[in-house]
């Protein structure tokens, strides 16, 4: 039986809009290409059973009213976006490409990518011209895993077409997905939204993660000023430091590699960058401190995942933590509720049990990551040396970042 919709690329950004489609009532098939994301088996059987069908069978994308892409676009070795996952999955589409289609990327991309790069993979494959016989679009992922309070239902989404025929095919569909469609003019204003939205994120967390370092530096309460500064009503929104910033969304220029840089993003992702090694700097002066040294050193690492409550760990910050921890010779285990096994350097990390007798036996334990199962009070009493790189300890329980 035909589907209505095809994921091409089941991923971090792919797996959330089958469930979003399935759950909106419109019968999916999902078609893999990179790395799929984690999914727990009820999960699997609740897509299963209202309209989700994976596919190995690329004839099956020509079936379907909509496809979309949300191929991988990780960075290469020089730093440029890697698009090679991507042009294999429109290689594949194009191969079955059928009139009347209306085809979306949603991989991040740099701007003109819609149009100077998937177009005429194609167009060339099919035989097909993109806004006569196809439609073609962009809408930029606005993914945010597990937030409680944000779903694809009532997160608007913002689109640009080929041509405004395009735009509105893609209007239809998403409409039955959300609340509120937005129309950019074209594909690259709706290109460049993903790319404002993710540096205006690594930007703001920059610029707390340097006011942390120069507020520990003055003898400063960053945390209470965040708390005060939160209270004006216009002009401020608060973000908060840490040990560093996760996740798939990486900051990118907007022009991409033919043009020159945004040196404000750069500067942020410098700085962004450098917190791991400040979390072990400051890691080291505890130690020394309290008359230990790092090397030999029992250090407790406690959430390692890049964000709260959920078990994806691209980018996670405690990877280099860790590395960094262990070729100063610390001996580094770690807890994490959704982690049940952890490697770096490909070595096996200890996985702790018993976190309250682990902190206790550990002479520095540094809290990654505050997942909601954390009893962060019972452990600030516990732990012989606790710092916290979130805040999220009581006032004067830890050492804060």
């Amino acid at each position: 039986m035909p589907a209505d919709l095809a994921v091409i690329g089941l991923g971090q950004l792919g797996l959330p809009l089958v469930q979003a489609a399935v759950a909106a009532g419109i019968s999916t098939l999902g078609y893999q290409c990179g790395d799929p994301a984690p999914l727990a088996a009820a999960d699997l059987r609740r897509m299963l059973s209202t309209g989700f069908r994976p596919a190995t069978n690329p004839a099956e994308l020509g079936r379907v009213r909509t496809a979309v892409i949300c191929a991988p676009t990780p960075r290469g070795a020089d730093g440029a976006l890697d698009l090679g996952q991507l042009a294999a999955a429109a290689h594949t589409l194009a191969g079955h490409l059928r009139p009347h289609t209306t085809v979306i990327l949603e991989s991040p991309v740099y701007p003109g990518t819609t149009e100077e790069f998937l177009r005429p993979l194609l167009e060339e494959g099919s035989g097909l011209r993109a806004g006569r016989d196809f439609h073609l679009a962009y809408s930029p992922s606005r993914v945010d895993p597990g937030n409680r309070d944000h779903s694809p239902a009532n997160t608007p989404k913002v689109i640009g077409g080929l041509t405004p025929a395009c735009t509105e095919s893609a209007a239809a569909f998403y409409g039955r997905l959300t609340d509120k469609v937005v129309r950019a003019r074209g594909p690259r204003e709706a290109e460049t939204v993903q790319l404002l939205e993710t540096n205006y994120r690594h930007v703001n967390i920059a610029l707390v993660n340097e006011m942390a370092v120069l507020c520990h530096d003055l003898g400063v309460d960053l945390w209470d000023v965040i708390r005060c500064a939160e209270t004006k009503p216009f002009g401020f929104q608060a973000f908060r430091p840490g040990p560093g910033v996760g996740g798939h969304a990486v900051p990118r220029d907007l022009a991409g590699p033919r043009t020159r840089s945004l040196r404000m993003v750069e500067l942020a992702q410098q700085v962004n960058n450098h917190m791991p090694q400040y979390v072990i700097q400051r890691a080291a002066t505890l130690l020394n401190e309290h008359g230990k040294s790092a090397r030999a050193a029992r250090v407790l690492l406690l959430g390692v995942t890049y964000k709260p409550d959920h078990a994806d760990q691209q980018g996670s910050p405690a990877q280099e933590i860790a590395t960094r921890l262990m070729e100063l010779g610390a001996a580094v285990s770690y807890h994490d509720p959704h982690v049940p096994s952890w490697s770096i350097l490909g070595r096996p990390v200890p996985r702790v049990d018993s976190l309250y007798e682990a902190a206790a036996d550990a002479d520095l334990t540094i809290l990654l990551q505050q997942h909601r199962t954390y009893d962060l009070q019972g452990l600030s009493v516990k732990a012989q040396l606790l710092l916290d790189t979130r805040g999220a300890t009581p006032t004067g329980a830890a050492h804060r970042l």
